[in-house]
């Protein structure tokens, strides 16, 4: 039988390493949210020099970003409720060059495979967190303004 991934485990239904086969164009919507590795960092406050369009990381997080769980607290609502979050889309991934490289979509808009930590590999959530590429214990504890 194939490549199996642990998407089963996972409580998903979805092919077996279906991002090797599949470009970010072709992936479904179970496909497409299982692909987030759940890392947090798209939800770090980030910003552009007007001088010279350099890109400065915070370690500010999005009020709707939980520091335990790395995950938003009001997922189905969060561009609603947060002016400036952005709902990722192949179309944007392939744009926008503020992703990390580490991240899922960015390896497979550049052709990589998932990392060892990812959750669809590993099996498990926290392995994003124990691989130390999470957010996870790197947000300061402010808060920020919504938007």
């Amino acid at each position: 039988s194939g490549a199996r991934s642990h998407a089963d485990g996972l409580g998903l239904n979805m092919d077996a390493a279906f991002w090797k086969s599949k470009t970010l164009e072709q992936l479904n919507d179970a496909e497409w949210e299982a692909l987030c590795d759940g890392c947090g960092k798209c939800c770090m406050v980030k910003f552009r020099t007007q001088e010279t369009g350099e890109l400065f990381h915070t370690d500010l997080a999005c009020p709707l970003l939980d520091r335990e769980t790395i995950r938003c607290t009001d997922y189905p609502n969060r561009n609603k409720r947060v002016a400036n979050c952005m709902k990722l889309t192949p179309e944007i991934v392939r744009q926008i060059d503020w992703l990390p490289e580490s991240c899922a979509y960015v390896r497979l808009k550049n052709g990589d495979d998932l990392e060892w930590w990812h959750p669809l590999v590993a099996g498990n959530t926290a392995a994003v967190h124990e691989a130390g590429v999470s957010a996870y214990g790197k947000i300061d504890g402010a808060s920020i303004a919504n938007g």
